[in-house]
């Protein structure tokens, strides 16, 4: 970034052209949508408007940034010399959006230097709007959020999500049932950035999946980090593919601890 740039600024544009992309996928979920191709296994879809919205947003990004790089999850990588990077899911939650479920996003995480300095991750058929800024605390729709503030693991409201391998959801499936008598409920909602905005809004307590790749949280782990959530992965380490864990302060620990228990990572 240049001295006159700031996080403010990128989330400006992020926040932009966000906010057309989720305008267009709900505008193309008028019509048909049908499976363009899958990825890493028959369940791991992609549609053709996964592709048009990223498209666009790579096209408006680097038409007022021509400098910077971008990493989206269905196109070539661009490599840039600015120093800051645009991680972009086009829709997060594409099962959701083949089967008309009412709950899928456009994610857009600004970095910096290697660390995400920016995100907005937009509900397109809600038209909600998450927001964050590094140091500059979260909202949603303009208006400041912050996490639920629970403090009882027994009562807390758990959001995970599963993988598209058979095996590794076995894992899943039995680790859930290590948990379900430990929390409150437990939900799967089916879009990694929404179930990390939902704990920065207090919506959930705690969220945890395995597998979910930089453009599914970053923008949603930098919205609950500044909303006051703990946010890690497994025994000390920074949230990656490997394990993503948000939980309001009081329950990281004891949450943690619980899964790590149910060796979560055996596929």
């Amino acid at each position: 970034m240049s001295a006159s740039e700031s996080p403010q600024d990128l989330l400006k544009l992020a926040v932009e052209v966000a906010e057309e992309a989720a305008q267009l996928i709900v505008e193309r979920r008028r019509g048909t949508i049908t499976v363009a191709e899958t990825k890493s296994t028959i369940t791991d879809v992609v549609t053709a408007v996964d592709r048009e919205s990223e498209e666009l947003i790579r096209a408006r990004v680097l038409r007022a940034r021509p400098d910077d790089s971008f990493l989206g999850e269905e196109g070539d990588d661009v490599v840039g010399t600015s120093g800051v990077r645009w991680v972009v899911d086009p829709i997060d939650g594409t099962v959701n959006y083949l089967y008309d479920l009412p709950t899928y996003a456009v994610s857009i995480a600004v970095e910096y230097g290697g660390e995400t300095v920016a995100g907005v991750v937009v509900d397109a058929p809600k038209g909600e709007v998450f927001t964050a800024t590094l140091g500059g605390g979260a909202f949603a729709d303009g208006k400041p959020i912050q996490v639920s503030g629970a403090t009882e693991l027994s009562q807390a409201l758990v959001g995970t999500g599963f993988g598209y391998d058979p095996a590794r959801r076995q894992v899943q499936a039995e680790v859930i049932q290590h948990l379900i008598t430990n929390v409150r409920d437990i939900r799967r909602i089916g879009v990694g950035a929404i179930d990390l905005c939902y704990v920065a809004c207090g919506r959930l307590d705690v969220v945890y999946e395995r597998g979910l790749n930089p453009w599914d949280y970053g923008a949603g782990a930098l919205i609950a980090a500044e909303a006051g959530a703990r946010v890690g992965g497994l025994n000390g380490a920074p949230v990656s593919p490997e394990m993503s864990i948000a939980a309001t302060p009081a329950l990281f620990e004891p949450f943690h601890a619980l899964l790590a228990a149910a060796n979560p990572l055996r596929v």
